[in-house]
């Protein structure tokens, strides 16, 4: 029996704490996370390594996450992007689904939800569009 390979994760968000706490939580269920702290630093480690999926935060200091989200799309279209938003910013988090994402969930979110989405927006990207 071979070992199935971990999902890689890049998480983008300028929140230290939050991006502490989830990237444990992720790793813990088995999955491979790089976090970036900022847009740019996403888009350098986006460069430098394969992701199988990534979650961006919508509103980061140095960049805006949609912007983030279409410049991963041009990087790496087949990618799919999740879209994390604070409460009230349901509004922007489409605006990010019409850009590409994938999908979108409302911070803070449930891990387990998270995960679901993942996996679905993963077996959708290697199955190819609809």
């Amino acid at each position: 029996m071979s070992e199935a390979i971990p999902l890689r994760v890049l998480l983008v968000d300028d929140e230290a704490g939050f991006t502490d706490v989830l990237a444990k939580r992720l790793r813990r269920r088995g999955l491979a996370v790089e976090v970036a702290q900022s847009g740019a630093e996403g888009l350098r480690l986006l460069r430098e390594r394969d992701f199988d999926a990534a979650v961006c935060d919508l509103k980061m200091v140095d960049m805006d996450g949609i912007e983030v989200l279409k410049v991963f799309r041009k990087m790496v279209p087949a990618m799919p992007v999740i879209m994390l938003t604070g409460h009230g910013s349901e509004e922007a988090a489409k605006d990010g689904m019409q850009a590409g994402a994938a999908d979108y969930l409302l911070k803070p979110c449930d891990i387990d939800e998270l995960l679901a989405k993942l996996a679905a927006a993963v077996a959708k990207a290697k199955v190819g569009p609809a």
